[in-house]
């Protein structure tokens, strides 16, 4: 099982998933579940800017993949009641890209980037100008006859997401006037979201069936989804479709995901430092070999979720597994040192 079909990885996997994600999706923040923190923050702001008729200041969403930093933007969008134009990072290439999306912005729209870390470096800087001034200067035509045009552009908004905020550039994070940090979600509320799910599914579920769901799914609601949708195929095939806590537990063992959301890739991580490295400290890289994976992709991917569930620590000498992941996994610490 590689990253592209890890079933408990944040990142989305196929544009089915995306179809499905759209219709889970709330509009509003009094739908919207979780954050708490961030929606407050963000409710003021909003409210503060649509009372003075003006744009929203600009607002960059960092945090973990599958923690709703595209259904934020488009919630921003719906609460200002204005449009919204969606593109990613890497899809902008050249200036001219991001010259004709900013050209379909009507006043106070958001335009939503996501992976803004990966925008080139030649687009990032015109948008200097236009987060701050609104307006770009573009060069036309070429040779003797090139001349620079200066662009207004009408006030609006420019949400951000990134999975990796420390690559952003330090201009752009400054002229960012909101930053707001997506956490890992709460069992409880992740929860909820399989409730509201499952309703939007039509499957019957049973509270302790969405609780069992919740507690495997990595602190992600893209998760706690995508594990929902494999636990309603199982309950469909095996309890008449009734999804309980029984049924749940089940599905989620043939599935290979542990009570703690760990999946075998991240027992493969613990098990080889503990059995080979007597439980560290161990180097990133010494890691990725030994799982066969890039360096980036453990850093990113599979360490972040085991250090924020302490099984994982990072130290100056490396990586060290914690009493926590031996009890879990049922090695004995003092006789594996």
């Amino acid at each position: 099982m590689t990253e592209e079909n890890r079933i408990v990885s944040g990142e989305q996997i196929d544009g089915e998933e995306v179809t499905i994600e759209k219709s889970l999706r709330p509009v509003t923040m009094s739908q919207y579940i979780g954050q708490d923190k961030v929606k407050r923050e963000l409710s003021i702001y909003i409210e503060a800017a649509k009372r003075r008729e003006e744009a929203l200041d600009h607002v960059l969403l960092y945090g973990p993949p599958g923690l709703g930093k595209t259904t934020m933007a488009m919630v921003i969008a719906n609460e200002m009641n204005v449009g919204i134009r969606t593109t990613s990072g890497p899809a902008i290439e050249r200036q001219g890209d991001l010259v004709a999306l900013l050209n379909e912005l009507e006043p106070g729209d958001v335009l939503f980037i996501d992976e803004i870390h990966r925008m080139p470096r030649v687009v990032e800087e015109m948008l200097y100008s236009a987060m701050e001034d609104f307006f770009i200067d573009i060069i036309v035509g070429e040779g003797p006859n090139a001349h620079p045009v200066h662009f207004p552009l009408p006030p609006f908004t420019l949400v951000g997401a990134t999975t990796r905020a420390g690559l952003l550039s330090a201009p752009l994070r400054d002229r960012f006037g909101i930053v707001a940090h997506m956490e890992y979600y709460q069992e409880k509320d992740l929860a909820e979201i399989v409730l509201r799910s499952a309703d939007i599914f039509a499957t019957e579920i049973e509270a302790s069936g969405a609780i069992e769901i919740a507690l495997r799914s990595r602190g992600t609601p893209r998760i706690a989804n995508r594990l929902l949708k494999r636990v309603r195929d199982f309950a469909q095939v095996e309890a008449e479709g009734i999804v309980t806590k029984e049924i749940a537990d089940q599905a989620l063992y043939m599935l290979n995901v542990d009570k703690k959301g760990l999946d075998y890739i991240d027992q493969k991580i613990l098990k080889a430092m503990i059995e080979l490295y007597q439980g560290g400290p161990v180097g990133l890289t010494t890691i990725a070999v030994n799982i066969g994976e890039e360096t980036e992709t453990v850093e990113d991917m599979y360490e972040p979720y085991l250090i924020q569930r302490g099984f994982l620590k990072r130290t100056q000498r490396g990586r060290i597994v914690t009493a926590l992941a031996y009890e879990h996994l049922g090695y004995d610490q003092s006789t594996e040192k």
